[in-house]
């Protein structure tokens, strides 16, 4: 994810000196990736049961370094959108998932996920940092190189670090279940979150399409002086967002919370269509910016979660992840298209519009209960034996909801932890 990323806040510069280029082209360059990620993600998941979650890892570790390495020799626009289409194609997020369910117990799976998507968070503000500081040093093939470098060391730590698994299993919860694709797609809930991840990502691609050119050209910072202004930006917006994040968790103020953030992002991208470009601005609407975008890429992933039913959530996050990379797609391609017809700003009055769509939409969600997901390892022969398990779990304090999968030997619950006691569990 960080070589995704750190040509985000230094292509568009780069970019202007390749043949053939146009501004279109730029915002496809910069997207391409998330539509063969979206596309390929749950297959090679599902690929990935069948001949093990090394080789598919490895295999598009080894794309991805493939593609990189295309990019970085291009001297052409369209070599450079090859390039970043071949990188997506290695889409190894739900094979990495499921290869760290094989190889975690069920008591500590929900937090090694949560350590992977922290991964990836680091990962973004890093990249914001570190792309304008490798662009002064390599430039932006450097950068495409570098990426393949690290993905390459990532193919030797998969191979000769990372144990191997005793045997392949399916995980509801963290693997898309074929079975479940029409229960997920059907439910209202999850849908509205889908298309907010589609929404945040697309508002995000789509506004650093052009924010380099815009710190460049209108604020008159130097493109090799991005990252001061990125780096006091993140760290002051994610002190920011911990007292919303502790009042939507702790204090049960999930949905006002949700709301003031996409409003907030409406309110940023008007100021950057409407406001005078001066450093002053341009700082402060960033500021406003990623305190919305982190904590809605905060509150997002736990609000599908806890809607998704028991054992869903592995598909439900599947097309959540599918969805959030297809978002980076529409974001590049469509704020390219828009720069190009109706120059730089026309992306922030669209971005602005598209945000008010979403508040619209979430404004009518029911806040899912504060649940949490408990995987339980049982011992059933028989689907008469896994009912009556499912009836006693269920008369347990606090349990909302259980579904036990005999072939799999785990019980699924959603519990108020308030009311439940762990210990009861048989």
């Amino acid at each position: 994810m960080l070589g995704f990323f750190m040509i985000l806040p230094v292509f568009a510069l780069y970019a202007a000196d390749l043949e053939g280029v146009t501004p279109a082209l730029t915002g496809l360059a910069i997207g391409i990736y998330g539509v063969t990620q979206a596309l390929l993600q749950i297959p090679a998941g599902l690929l990935s049961d069948r001949i093990g979650r090394k080789p598919v890892i490895i295999v598009g570790l080894l794309i991805f370094a493939a593609g990189s390495l295309v990019a970085a020799q291009a001297d052409s626009i369209y070599i450079v959108i090859l390039g970043r289409a071949l990188q997506g194609t290695g889409a190894i997020a739900a094979a990495i998932m499921a290869l760290t369910a094989d190889l975690t117990r069920e008591e500590h799976r929900i937090k090694a996920m949560a350590l992977i998507g922290m991964s990836i968070g680091v990962s973004f503000a890093s990249a914001l940092v570190l792309g304008p500081v490798l662009n002064q040093w390599v430039g932006v093939p450097g950068i495409f190189v570098l990426t393949a470098v690290l993905a390459l060391c990532g193919v030797l730590v998969v191979a000769f670090v990372v144990p191997r698994p005793l045997s392949l299993r399916i995980h509801r919860e963290s693997e898309a279940i074929p079975a479940q694709f029409g229960r997920v797609l059907r439910h209202g809930q999850l849908l509205r979150l889908d298309f907010g991840i589609l929404m945040l990502h697309a508002i995000m691609t789509a506004t650093f399409v052009v924010m380099p050119l815009l710190l460049r050209d209108e604020a008159g910072v130097a493109a090799a002086a991005h990252w001061k202004i990125y780096l006091p930006v993140l760290v002051c917006s994610v002190l920011t967002m911990v007292p919303f994040i502790i009042l939507a968790e702790r204090k049960g103020r999930i949905k006002p919370v949700f709301l003031g953030a996409i409003a907030l992002l409406v309110l940023v991208e008007l100021g950057l269509f409407i406001m005078p470009t001066t450093l002053v601005s341009s700082v402060a609407l960033l500021f406003g910016f990623f305190t919305a975008f982190n904590l809605l890429e905060a509150m997002l992933p736990s609000l599908v979660s806890r809607a998704a039913p028991a054992d869903c959530r592995g598909t439900a996050m599947g097309f959540y992840s599918s969805t959030q990379f297809f978002g980076a797609f529409l974001g590049g391609a469509l704020g390219g298209w828009l720069h190009g017809q109706f120059g730089l700003h026309s992306i922030f009055m669209c971005a602005a519009a598209g945000a008010l769509v979403w508040l619209g939409l979430a404004a009518s969600m029911v806040p899912p209960p504060k649940l949490a997901n408990i995987i339980h390892p049982v011992r059933v022969a028989t689907p008469d034996e896994a009912t009556a398990l499912s009836r006693q779990l269920a008369s347990l304090a606090g349990v909302t909801e259980v579904v036990v999968v005999a072939e799999e030997g785990v019980a699924y619950l959603k519990v108020d932890k308030r009311l439940f006691d762990e210990a009861s569990l048989p």
